[in-house]
């Protein structure tokens, strides 16, 4: 039976970036990682929580993604905070820095999954939230989370 070719495993997500952002746009991207950063990646060890990207030379790279040293990996781990280069086509990289130039865009990792064998990450151009807009999303969600609680009791 063949695998579905859109079938990914995620690895970590950053929901904090959908609470503080507006997501505009989404990119999927490679990551250049060594061995042991991918095992580890394998094991669900890896985090982007803290990550933010930033377009150097007409190239991409995250800075401060944690991905946890591999076990087994002793002198060919690498460090767990370095910086790691994002592969986007050309007109992907050039469309991020005359986007992301706007005032109130940037770009932000957004997941880190497996897809196939390879180790990609999704990344989105953002704008910033005001505290109104957190605010709006915080009473929907409220809302929302009333509605079913008052559904579910009505269907017991």
């Amino acid at each position: 039976m063949p695998k579905d070719k859109n079938a990914y495993k995620l690895i970590a997500q950053n929901k904090k970036a959908y609470h503080d952002y507006f997501i505009e746009e989404t990119y999927e991207a490679g990551i250049v990682l060594a061995g042991t950063e991918v095992k580890s990646i394998r094991q669900g060890a890896g985090s982007v929580k803290e990550s933010f990207i930033k377009i150097k030379d007409g190239e991409a790279y995250i800075f401060n993604m944690h991905i946890n040293p591999y076990e087994k990996g002793n002198i060919f781990n690498k460090d767990p905070l370095r910086t790691r280069k994002l592969l986007l086509h050309k007109r992907e990289i050039n469309r991020l820095i005359g986007e992301s130039t706007l005032k109130g865009m940037t770009i932000v990792p957004l997941k880190v999954y497996i897809k196939g064998s390879l180790v990609k990450m999704e990344i989105g151009l953002a704008r910033g939230k005001k505290l109104h807009d957190k605010r709006d999303d915080i009473a929907k969600k409220d809302v929302r989370r009333q509605n079913e609680r008052e559904f579910k009791i009505k269907n017991l």
